[in-house]
């Protein structure tokens, strides 16, 4: 009998640090394979960031739905979560760096005593998931290289967004989930408008997400003593119009199949459980 004091697992999936070839800190990897052998042309495959905090999350929808594949539409497939050896959902200060597109800022410290904030790495981290982590994933399961697709949230959607300008080919899935557009004078609309200027086609399919609650109070928000903080917010932020703008803007570039999805009820981080679901069915949908 399992001793009442067991640590849960997350199911199917294996946890591991990795190194850049280059040095530096790791990343730790949440692999999920299917419990099944992969067919002849290899699984597709999800990469998703901020690992610490969703993968538990992912690996249940996917073992939930992936069983049922008549009644959902899902067939079963890898995914691969980045996250970072710590014991917290999150390492802002690595996180910022990561996702951030160059040429970045630095911003004061998360803590009086801590290192100030840097951004502008998205490009360093975009080159390890390519040259180190791809192929030792491909190492570890039979991967479809046709059937790639990336994920991220709030700033993960940005670095999805970067990726998509940077190296279009990457993958052939891409869900920018409550992007943050808006960043260091949203430099991600230039970098989209420059994109489509080059002529340069996209490849796949673009899923937008945002929550209704990301451009204006919850009603649980009312009243609250930061309210006139969030309003603030809001009107610099602008998550639902430059979100919805983004993916209108996405639709006129050629090879790329662009939808747009507005999740009422939602905040920016209470979208992550309905993100994760869609995001899986855009990755996973069984092919006709």
């Amino acid at each position: 009998m399992m001793p009442l004091s067991a640590a849960a697992t997350i199911p199917d999936t294996v946890v591991f640090d990795l190194e850049s070839a280059s040095g530096g800190a790791p990343w730790r990897i949440f692999l999920y394979r299917p419990p099944t052998e992969a067919p002849e042309e290899g699984w597709p495959v999800l990469y998703y960031t901020d690992a610490n905090a969703v993968a538990g999350m992912a690996a249940d929808i996917m073992r939930v739905q992936a069983a049922y594949p008549l009644g959902t539409g899902i067939g079963p497939g890898v995914m691969v979560g980045i996250g970072y050896p710590v014991d917290g959902a999150y390492d802002p200060l690595r996180r910022s760096w990561d996702l951030g597109p160059p040429p970045g800022q630095s911003y004061p410290p998360f803590t009086p005593d801590g290192p100030e904030v840097r951004t502008g790495g998205a490009d360093a981290f975009l080159a390890f998931i390519e040259n180190e982590l791809k192929p030792r994933i491909a190492q570890m399961a039979r991967i479809n290289p046709a059937r790639q697709a990336l994920l991220g949230h709030s700033f993960g959607g940005l670095f999805v967004l970067h990726t998509l300008f940077r190296k279009p080919d990457a993958f052939s899935g891409w869900i920018a989930s409550s992007p943050a557009v808006w960043w260091e004078n949203e430099g991600i609309v230039k970098a989209a408008e420059a994109f489509i200027a080059s002529g340069r086609p996209g490849a796949g399919r673009v899923l937008t997400l945002v929550g209704e609650y990301e451009q204006k109070l919850a009603p649980f928000q009312e009243g609250a003593e930061d309210e006139e903080k969030r309003r603030e917010g809001f009107v610099q932020s602008r998550m639902v119009d430059l979100s919805r703008e983004m993916a209108e803007r996405l639709a006129a570039v050629p090879g790329l199949t662009s939808e747009y999805v507005f999740l009422p009820g939602e905040t920016h981080m209470s979208v992550l459980p309905a993100t994760l679901n869609l995001a899986i069915r855009h990755a996973f949908a069984l092919e006709r």
